[in-house]
């Protein structure tokens, strides 16, 4: 038991931290002002690899590369507005992990009150079908006759 403890212990302190936002720490800007902005200017902008992720939570060469470029116009003194509008420009709505309201978009923003609205008109409709039994169908002819074989007694 002490030798799984201490096991557990040593590999949970070989384990890495939770990654920075950029990885590599030549990347990240000397002003922590500056710095602060791009990474929260990054958190908007979706991995076009990942696309789950922002560009500062993702690995991938891509995000890295629109990182640099969202560093570089930091820099330069652009504003918030500027710089997604850049990027957004080169790379369409689907790098904004929240896509404009526009004609295009509606039915990605409709999505989840359609899903919710189909999934309880199912329910309803499965209840319904499981509240009203389906009448049984008449007896045939044949059913009658050989019902009255069995029970000689009884009336069809």
């Amino acid at each position: 038991m002490l030798r799984a403890l201490t096991l557990l212990l040593a590999l949970l302190a070989l384990a890495p931290a939770a990654p920075a936002a950029v990885g590599d720490p030549a990347e990240r800007l000397r002003d922590p002002a500056q710095e602060a902005r791009a990474e929260a200017i990054g958190r908007e902008l979706r991995c076009l690899v990942c696309q789950n992720q922002s560009i500062e939570d993702s690995d991938a060469d891509l995000a890295r590369d629109i990182r640099r470029i969202v560093r570089e116009r930091v820099t330069a003194g652009e504003s918030r507005d500027q710089v997604i509008a850049f990027v957004h420009d080169r790379y369409g709505d689907f790098v904004l992990l929240r896509p404009p309201v526009k004609p295009v978009t509606y039915v990605l923003w409709a999505m989840p009150a359609l899903a919710l609205g189909g999934g309880i008109l199912a329910i309803v409709l499965q209840r319904r079908r499981r509240a009203a039994p389906a009448a049984p169908a008449p007896l045939t002819e044949a059913e009658r006759a050989r019902l009255a074989e069995l029970d000689p007694g009884s009336r069809p």
